[in-house]
């Protein structure tokens, strides 16, 4: 099947917009994520939130935020409900008050083995291949950063 050109799409149509096929996978995915995380007891921000501690515990917010492109105005409920859960626990940074470190409680820690098996289960919903999706995951990484470089333009 061809290609079509330029000026054969209509690129003001719904189904022509690439921010859109993005969305909605986004949605979809999300909505994969969604039982699997009911049954550990997360929302998928706290999922991420728990993600980025996993893999480096006791960090500050400002870093949290960083990592998933979040503002503290958005992490700092998520977190405080996270700490209300017992996953976290927030404590003034000792040689910067001005900063809150999170650290990760036992609860916290227990969980990442309760999560394991939630990357498989949705590389299997995918219907994709590992590589396939590192390949996809790599362009939208990519994307992002030419995104993000023009945004500071």
């Amino acid at each position: 099947m061809a290609t079509p050109s330029k000026d054969d799409i209509d690129f003001l149509a719904l189904e022509n917009q690439f921010c859109f096929a993005l969305y909605s996978t986004s949605l979809a995915l999300t909505k994969s994520y969604k039982p699997l995380l009911d049954k550990i007891g997360l929302t998928y921000p706290q999922y991420l939130v728990m993600l980025v501690l996993w893999q480096q515990d006791n960090i500050l917010v400002k870093d949290i935020g960083e990592r998933l492109f979040l503002d503290s105005g958005t992490l700092t409920p998520l977190l405080k409900r996270m700490e209300l859960a017992e996953l976290i626990q927030r404590q003034r940074d000792s040689e910067d008050e001005r900063q809150v470190r999170i650290i990760l409680t036992r609860q916290g820690k227990v969980l990442r083995n309760a999560a394991k098996e939630i990357p498989e289960k949705i590389l299997c919903a995918s219907g994709q291949q590992a590589g396939s999706l590192h390949k996809m995951r790599q362009e939208l990484v990519k994307l992002r950063s030419q995104l993000q470089q023009h945004n500071e333009e």
